[in-house]
């Protein structure tokens, strides 16, 4: 699978992680989805609701529900999700593993770590994070 990613919403996103610093922040990636390709069309920003914010995210549910449906309304597809790691590594934690619960979607980590964002894709496949390719456009 490969995730494509205009650069406008890519900077887009990589912006509300710097604003966010030291919290992480999350999100919503919208577009269509289809064999082989998923293509980001909108960005959407949710608050992170977690309970320690710098080093975890989560959507409330009543949020999430509010932006599925959103995104539903514009036609889109839910193609994955966002998060910042403000500190860590570009790659998934522990963390993210254990809470990750969208089979097939992609799953966007910008890291703040390094002097520029840094920006990695996984699709979760139900069992662990597999590397995913970005395609910028």
């Amino acid at each position: 699978m490969t995730l494509v990613v205009p650069d406008p919403i890519r900077d887009a996103v990589c912006a509300h992680a710097r604003s966010g610093a030291p919290r992480e922040v999350v999100g919503v990636l919208a577009g269509d989805r289809r064999e082989g390709r998923s293509v980001v069309r909108r960005a959407y920003r949710a608050e992170n609701a977690a309970g320690d914010p710098r080093t975890r995210y989560e959507i409330a549910a009543s949020a999430e529900i509010a932006l599925l449906e959103r995104i539903d309304d514009a036609g889109l597809d839910t193609v994955g999700f966002y998060h910042s790691h403000p500190e860590g590594p570009p790659g998934p934690s522990e963390t993210d593993a254990r809470l990750a619960a969208w089979p097939g979607r992609s799953y966007v980590i910008v890291s703040l770590g390094a002097d520029a964002p840094e920006t990695g894709a996984w699709r979760w496949d139900g069992e662990r994070f597999v590397p995913e390719p970005i395609e910028r456009v």
